[in-house]
């Protein structure tokens, strides 16, 4: 009965707190600690690993500075709410900029939550959908634009695919199907 309360009690809470404060410190003091038993230049590879970085960084930002500018624009211009009201609905606007930005997404959830409540159909399909659906073009800019990759192949499709069944499942899971 002791490990019951102790499992779902405030003890093991309180474990897995000090636990999770203590993984970061911890993992950075094991990779340094097993790069001096290697003997190798720690704060050196930390340096180069910073410049690639920031070289990953430099080479990425333009397609992300378009990315969010079209979010930006295609947003401000009224035609998402627009379209959603053609369609009737309001996830549609949050799955096509689901697609591109996850910021502009989480406020158009926001909107949508001021609008139609939390508790509402609209909110919960918008929440499952947001956790179902990812940000295919901004993963793509970023992860095949990181290493230069040019041709996707079949990249795209089985994104959008996924996404499409995602957001198709959260309605249905919202409806209680």
């Amino acid at each position: 009965m002791y490990l019951i309360g102790f499992f779902w009690g405030g003890d093991f809470l309180r474990f897995l707190s000090a636990l999770s404060d203590l993984m970061v410190p911890v993992l950075i003091f094991y990779v340094v600690g097993l790069g001096l038993l290697m003997k190798q230049d720690v704060f050196g590879d930390f340096l180069n690993g910073a410049k690639d970085g920031m070289r990953t960084v430099i080479g990425i930002v333009p397609t992300l500075i378009g990315l969010m500018a079209a979010v930006g624009v295609l947003r401000s211009s009224g035609f998402l709410e627009e379209f959603g009201k053609l369609l009737g609905t309001a996830l549609v606007p949050l799955g096509v900029v689901r697609l591109f930005s996850n910021s502009a997404a989480v406020g158009l959830l926001l909107d949508l939550y001021k609008e139609a409540g939390c508790d509402s159909f609209a909110g919960r399909a918008a929440s499952i959908m947001m956790s179902c659906t990812e940000t295919v073009f901004y993963t793509m800019a970023v992860y095949f634009g990181a290493v230069h990759i040019k041709k996707t192949r079949y990249t795209l499709a089985g994104a959008l695919l996924s996404s499409l069944v995602g957001m198709a499942v959260s309605i249905a899971l919202a409806k209680g199907v």
